[in-house]
């Protein structure tokens, strides 16, 4: 019978039939524990009783209306997002593209209202920001764009970590309106930039009235150990964007804006059919409520030094690795030489992972784990990472 997906990945042979907290089970049975949490998206686990409970309720209640009139969880959502962070105002959308988009195009129209009338907006080399024109223009991987050109114009890349990169692009571009750069990268394999690096971008944005954005759609919702990454400084972006961890597995996706960005956007700028419906604000409010209940934001952090730890104890030494780092729950394992088939033996051991950038496994695991539930992920990837000869 022939297949009826478009070929659009490359799948592993495992079909997953139900989930409980940390563990997976395939259609034959097998049990594994989830090291990637559908990369960055079921911080609180599969089958998460209070997120189910809230899905199966608001599905009988209302599901969708439209944007044109009000809608009660999407203001609660939208002021509980504006508590936690800091910020202003929300546009929501149904995923992580989409909310950069939104970030996008604000910073467009607001360079239009400033009178420049070519803006551009500086991202950075290995960067992913998602895959929609716009997006995956933004983002700095040739794999991701190629056979997609004519790109869209307007983005200016520089290595990332390299403040003095930004600054030359000051010197020679005045129609520069923004940056837009992820806290920690994640499909590039994890990378944590220098510790004055996110408050030197945004001392540059400041000295040139730029907007700073921040793409925290992996980073954010405590993975790093904080709420946003950002938190981790004394700073405010002046745009940031949500998506993964704030649904727990139901699509949103938010872009959060404040001072002068949160007042670009007016009626018929920008909309949405779907996004910010009933059914994924109450699911996100829902999820916001379960971290703050359980304390897993600081539980994060204290999980992420645990794995790291042990992970760098057991596989720093080894001459296949050439490093383990981490931030909160936001871990990786470089190796010397492409890996990507340590996915498939990791599934043969009974663990979730994945391996970006070709020899970077990315492991991602939910916040409400245990800390036996950490050491088995410690001991199943030790295990895989032994094994692996290139």
């Amino acid at each position: 019978m022939p297949d009826t997906l478009m070929n659009t990945y490359a799948r592993l042979p495992v079909t997953f039939e139900r989930g409980e907290g940390a563990w997976l089970w395939d259609t034959e049975g097998k049990q594994y524990i989830d090291a990637l949490c559908g990369i960055a998206v079921t911080g609180l686990g599969h089958a998460h009783p209070q997120i189910t409970q809230a899905i199966c309720e608001q599905a009988g209640q209302l599901m969708h209306t439209t944007n044109l009139f009000g809608i009660k969880y999407q203001q609660m959502l939208g002021d509980q997002l504006a508590k936690l962070s800091g910020m202003e105002n929300c546009f929501f959308a149904n995923s992580g593209a989409e909310a950069n988009e939104a970030a996008i195009k604000i910073a467009r129209l607001h360079a239009h209202h400033r009178g420049v009338e070519d803006p551009a907006i500086v991202v950075t080399e290995n960067s992913f920001h998602g895959r929609t024109l716009a997006t995956l223009s933004a983002t700095g991987s040739r794999k991701v764009q190629a056979g997609f050109e004519p790109l869209v114009k307007g983005f200016l890349r520089v290595p990332y970590n390299d403040l003095q990169a930004i600054e030359n692009i000051a010197k020679h571009h005045k129609n520069v309106v923004g940056v837009l750069v992820e806290p920690v990268q994640g499909e590039s394999g994890i990378q944590i930039p220098d510790a004055d690096y996110l408050s030197g971008v945004r001392a540059i944005c400041d000295n040139h009235q730029w907007l700073m954005m921040l793409d925290e759609i992996q980073t954010g919702m405590g993975r790093s150990g904080k709420w946003f990454a950002f938190q981790h400084f004394d700073f405010l972006p002046d745009i940031m964007t949500l998506a993964k961890g704030l649904g727990n597995g139901f699509p949103i996706g938010v872009c959060i804006a404040r001072g002068e960005a949160a007042k670009t956007f007016q009626p018929g700028k920008h909309g949405t059919t779907f996004g910010g419906n009933p059914l994924a604000c109450r699911t996100a409010l829902e999820v916001i409520k379960v971290i703050e209940q359980n304390n897993l934001v600081s539980r994060a952090a204290e999980l992420g030094e645990r794995l790291l730890g042990g992970l760098k104890a057991n596989l720093q030494s080894l001459p296949q690795v050439k490093q383990v780092r981490g931030k909160g729950l936001l871990l990786a394992v470089e190796l010397n030489a492409p890996c990507t088939t340590l996915a498939k033996e990791a599934l043969d051991n009974g663990i979730v992972i994945n391996v970006t950038n070709s020899n970077v496994i990315r492991i991602l695991p939910p916040l409400i784990i245990s800390n036996e539930e950490a050491d088995v992920i410690v001991e199943k990837i030790t295990t895989v990472v032994k094994n692996f000869t290139p």
